[in-house]
């Protein structure tokens, strides 16, 4: 038996190179081959549409055969399938004319990984209504900054760089209260805002702020200051932060 299994499961693997198990008729052993991949290929086509679309159909299905026959995953479970997928590009990106091709699959996966984390934080040690100035900004699990070296936002089939821009792009994926996913295309100070509360050490709102000031060379800029300020009360209202830390 453990021989049958592992004809078949390479057959099925990579049925051009594997012969089929001789005690499988070729008639059944085709539903298998086709059900098979087209459960990978349907899963994979449905997690990561942009890129779908970058492809002519003989070639993506060159890219999903090879994932599929050389590819060995870590786990069973099917929603793990596109960061399987995504590790696959990341070994070795297949395609020499989509360079951006593994940072825009984790930009299309992102939105799954969020949709099904689980991260949880004792809202009983946060104030919502606390002065974000004043105290500690408590971030919301569920915000995660991300950087790119691509434009993945803007990537489509009428749009595929082959160099990278000189500079990075800073997109924000939020899950809020009501589970609603939103994408935020940041600059990099309100990129750099949101990396300064995230640090563990951070004593308020006001001196992240005048870090900013300091580090942008406008240390006394009352503009710069009210800002950014502005941008606090922003992300509570989107529930990116949840408030302050109770004292």
């Amino acid at each position: 038996m453990g021989k049958l299994q592992q004809q078949f499961a390479a057959h099925i693997r990579d049925p051009d190179q594997q012969p089929a198990p001789a005690e499988i008729e070729d008639r059944r052993m085709a539903i298998y081959r086709e059900l098979f991949y087209n459960n990978i290929e349907g899963f994979i086509s449905g997690s990561f549409p942009v890129i779908r679309k970058l492809f002519e159909d003989v070639e993506w299905h060159q890219l999903v055969r090879g994932f599929f026959r050389d590819y060995r995953c870590h786990t069973p479970l099917f929603p793990e399938i596109p960061r399987e997928f995504i590790r696959f590009l990341e070994q070795k990106n297949p395609c020499d004319d989509k360079p951006f091709l593994v940072e825009l699959a984790h930009y299309e996966w992102v939105e799954m990984a969020l949709e099904l984390d689980d991260s949880s934080i004792d809202i009983s040690k946060i104030d919502p209504d606390g002065d974000l100035l004043i105290g500690k900004p408590v971030l919301s699990p569920h915000a995660w900054l991300l950087r790119y070296e691509w434009p993945v936002h803007k990537i489509s089939p009428d749009y595929q760089p082959m160099e990278t821009p000189e500079q990075a792009s800073f997109i924000l994926i939020n899950r809020n209260r009501d589970d609603r996913i939103e994408f935020t295309h940041l600059n990099q100070v309100s990129a750099r805002l949101l990396e300064l509360l995230g640090i563990e050490d951070t004593v308020n709102g006001s001196s992240c702020l005048q870090q900013i000031a300091n580090e942008l060379g406008r240390p006394d800029d009352p503009l710069v200051l009210q800002t950014g300020k502005d941008l606090l009360l922003g992300f509570r209202q989107q529930d990116i932060i949840l408030g302050v830390c109770r004292i």
